[in-house]
C-alpha cells in the first residue's frame, strides 16, 4: 500500500466503506504473516486517504454512491468520515455532506481544482463530481 509514490488505486468488493476496511484487514490476516491487528490498522490508516464506493442501481447503471476520507486511528479503530453521498429517489443526486476533508489543503497543493463549496450540501452533476475529484 505504501510504496513511497503518491497515488494508487485498487478494487475491493464490499457493501460499504467500513466493510471494505474490515475485508482488507481479513485479507491481510489471511496472508499468513504474523502481524498484529493493531499494526494492520495503523498501516491501513496511514496508507489509505479515501475510499470511493460504487453501487449498481436497479436499472443497471453504476454510480459512485459514497466517498469517505480515512482520518487515522482513534482508540484502535480506523476513523472515517463520509464527504459525498449519492441519494436515491425523486431528487436523486450526488451530495456534499458539508464536511471539509482533513486533506483539503494537501489536495489543493497537489493541483486539484477544488472549491470549498463543492463539499456543501448541493447536488453535484455526474460530470462535475467526476471532474473535480480525479
Amino acid at each position: 500500500m505504501n510504496t513511497g509514490h503518491e497515488g494508487s488505486l485498487t478494487t475491493l468488493h464490499a457493501n460499504s466503506p467500513r466493510d471494505a476496511i474490515a475485508r482488507l484487514e481479513v485479507m491481510i490476516l489471511m496472508a499468513g504473516m504474523d502481524i498484529p491487528l493493531s499494526a494492520i490498522r495503523e498501516h491501513i490508516a496511514s496508507s489509505i486517504d479515501f475510499i470511493v464506493q460504487q453501487t449498481r442501481l436497479s436499472n443497471g447503471r453504476r454510480v459512485v454512491s459514497s466517498i469517505v476520507e480515512v482520518c487515522g486511528l482513534e482508540s484502535g479503530i480506523i476513523k472515517i468520515q463520509e464527504i459525498f453521498k449519492f441519494q436515491k429517489g425523486a431528487s436523486s443526486g450526488f451530495y456534499g455532506l458539508g464536511i471539509i476533508p482533513e486533506q483539503f489543503e494537501r489536495l489543493k497543493e497537489q493541483g486539484l481544482a477544488l472549491d470549498i463549496e463543492q463539499f456543501n450540501q448541493v447536488t453535484l452533476s455526474t460530470t462535475q463530481s467526476a471532474h473535480s475529484l480525479h
